[in-house]
Order: structure tokens, then sequence, then C-alpha cells
């Protein structure tokens, strides 16, 4: 400091250089503090830029997948209305009448065929039933359900022509009587809750007589099976009287086609072969079995074992009475429903009884059996397969050849 300046002096110029450098280095920190934010506030704002373009491009792609899913549900609602989802509706339509009127047809053909089997002029029918075709081919629906409508009238007609003339000839040459014989052959009437109806029965003590069943295959058949005539298994079992199998498939009917002259009950013959074991582990199927002097019913086949100790096993369908009770009572099916001649096997105590009821519904056959004092029954075959054979002539019958048959053969 220069030397006699005075002090005072010298204070103030210190603490103006000091205020100039502080004002220095404030404006210096002001500027360097201002850039800083500066920059930040560029960067900022880059950034709001950045994510505004991005924001401005997810709502450009949103707006484009709304598009994308409009389009795709107006699509979407164009294909439910197009000729071609319309036409597979038609389609599946077209396939359902073919598959009933089908199924109508081949019912009603073999209701012809059953007819014809009993001598029955079915000339008209077979028109009808050619014509039903013929509407088939032509896809006029409508009009095959007509004429099937015709061709069931026409069936419907015959069936009671037939049953009142069978029915008619056995009542004139039956005894009126309530009461099952007790032994051999009676043609009868029988007045039950139900109506009057003839019956040829033919009555077995067995204490005397073996219940057994002959077959024409050895062993179980599923096509083209064997077939022999109820005469031939009971004069080659030395038997004195016999009755028609149950149910079984004849050649002649379309529905059998595959399995032809078949059946797939269960079955014990009188070589101890059992037939059909194997599908008839849980049946439901009513079965006999006969055995020394007693007989046995059952509800279900599945309870019947594979004793062969036992002189037969027989499963027929339905169960018409079982400990004197009816346990039919209709099943809507309309073959059952028609009245025609029809077999049966029944027990009252020690007596069997094997037979048929003439001009008579499945229905109308239990009750006549019940009426009869029978315990137990089970239906048999009916209309072209009904035979029933006493002491060498068929009294009904004979009837189309069969896969087997019940023989009555003395002890």
């Amino acid at each position: 400091m220069p030397k006699n300046v005075p002090v005072h002096i010298h204070w103030a110029l210190l603490f103006t250089s000091s205020a100039l450098i502080a004002t220095v280095v404030i404006a210096g920190a002001t500027s360097f503090f201002w850039q800083q934010t500066k920059r930040s506030l560029d960067t900022s704002q880059q950034q709001v830029r950045a994510a505004s373009a991005k924001i401005a491009d997810y709502s450009d792609q949103l707006t484009s997948i709304q598009a994308a899913l409009a389009t795709s549900q107006n699509d979407l609602q164009q294909l439910k209305n197009t000729d071609q989802v319309k036409r597979n509706e038609a389609l599946q339509a077209e396939v359902t009448a073919i598959h009933d009127q089908f199924t109508k047809s081949v019912t009603e053909y073999e209701d012809v065929l059953k007819l014809r089997d009993l001598g029955v002029k079915t000339d008209k029918m077979d028109t009808l039933f050619a014509q039903t075709l013929v509407s088939l081919s032509q896809r006029n629906y409508a009009s095959a359900s007509g004429i099937l409508a015709q061709l069931a009238q026409e069936i419907q007609k015959e069936q009671n022509v037939l049953a009142t003339s069978s029915g008619g000839a056995a009542l004139a040459n039956a005894v009126q009587s309530n009461d099952a014989p007790g032994s051999g052959y009676r043609r009868q009437t029988v007045q039950s809750d139900v109506g009057t109806f003839a019956v040829d029965i033919i009555a077995a003590d067995l204490n005397s007589t073996r219940v057994i069943v002959d077959t024409a295959s050895p062993s179980d058949c599923a096509n083209n099976c064997p077939l022999a005539p109820l005469a031939d298994y009971v004069n080659r079992s030395h038997g004195y009287a016999g009755v028609n199998s149950a149910y079984f498939c004849p050649a002649s009917y379309p529905s059998c086609a595959g399995k032809t002259n078949s059946f797939d009950t269960l079955l014990m013959n009188k070589n101890k072969t059992y037939f059909n074991s194997a599908n008839n582990v849980y049946s439901i199927v009513p079965a006999a079995i006969f055995s020394g002097n007693s007989a046995r019913f059952l509800a279900h086949s599945m309870d019947a074992g594979r004793d062969t100790g036992v002189d037969s096993v027989i499963a027929g369908q339905p169960l018409l009475l079982l400990n004197g009770n009816i346990q039919f009572g209709g099943d809507g099916d309309p073959k059952k429903n028609s009245r025609t001649g029809r077999a049966f096997i029944a027990n009252k105590g020690t007596t069997v009884y094997i037979g048929a009821v003439h001009g008579v519904s499945v229905v109308e056959m239990a009750h006549v059996l019940k009426t009869l004092g029978m315990q137990n029954a089970i239906n048999l075959d009916d209309a072209g397969s009904l035979a029933l054979y006493f002491n060498g002539h068929y009294i009904d019958g004979p009837g189309r050849t069969l896969p087997w048959g019940i023989v009555f053969v003395r002890k």
C-alpha cells in the first residue's frame, strides 16, 4: 500500500475490491447456474417432445387397431349372413330330413315284409314304398312324409285284418277258459281285462320234461348265421314240442345288413355252450333258467351267471310277468303295439308253458297270461317267426327258419 495514504482509504479500497470480486463471482455463478438450468430445460423439453411423439404414435396405433377390430366384426357379421353359412345350415337340415325319412322308410318296409311273410298281398304297399323312394331321391321330403303316412295306414289296416282273421280262426276252434291246462296242448279263448283273445298253449311238468335249446350254429355267430325250421330242432333233439326263438335279425330286413340271422341276447344250448356271453356281462335283458324241476326268471340276464349245470338259459324281451305281476306296460315301440300272433315262455310253479296268443299286442299278451295265472313270462318273437310244434305237427307256423328253438324233451 502506498505510504502517506490514510488508513480509512485503504479499508475503503479493500472493501470495494472485495465487493467487485464478489459481484464477479456471483455473476459467474449465476451465469453457470442459468446455463445449467437452460440445458436441463432443453433436455426436459426434448423428452417431453419425444414422449408426445410416442403418445401420438401409440394413439395412431390404437386407432388402427380399433379400425381393424371394427372391420373384423363387420366381416364376421357379413360371414354369418353369407350364402355359405346359410347353405351349411340348409345342408344340415337336409341331412336330418334324409335320416328321419330313411329311418321311417326302413321301419315301414320291414313291416311290409312281415305281412308278406304271413301271406298278405302287399302290391299296394310296395307301390307306396316305391313312391316314397322316388320322392326321397328328388329331395321332396314333404311328399315322402305324406306317402309314408299312407303306407303306415295301409300296414295298420292289413295288420288289423290279419289279427281279426287269425284270432277269429283260432276262436272258432277254441274252448273258453281262463285256466291254463295242467298238461298237453289246448286252444282256448281267454277273457282278460283288455279283451278276449285266442291262445294256443302247451303245458309240461318239469318233473317229467326238460326245457332245452337247440341252435343251428355251434357257437357265437355275428353274421350270415345258419338257420333251421323249428321242426328240425324238435325232431333232432328227440323232443315232442317246441316254440320259436326270441327276436333275431332276418336277412330280408335292411336294418340287419352286416348281422343277418344273428341275435345278441344270452343263451345256453343243449351242448352247454353259452352264446353272446361277452356282450351280456352287464345286460339288463330278462332271462329264464331251467334246471331239473325248477324254473327261475330274472329281470336282468347279467344275474344269470354262466352255470353249465342247468338245462338251459334263455334271454328275451320284454319281461311280461314276474312273480305274478305285470312288468311291461308299453315302451312306445310301434312294433310292440301292433296286433299279431306272439309267442311266449312262462311258468306256474313246476309247470312250464310255451304258446302263442293271437291278434294281440305285447301289453295285451301280458294281461292275457296274467289272467291265465302265470307267475313269470317272457316275450318271444312274433308274426313271420311264429311257430308252435306239438306231437309231430305245427300248431302255428312253420314261419321263417330260425337260429334256435326252444324244445320240450321227456326225461
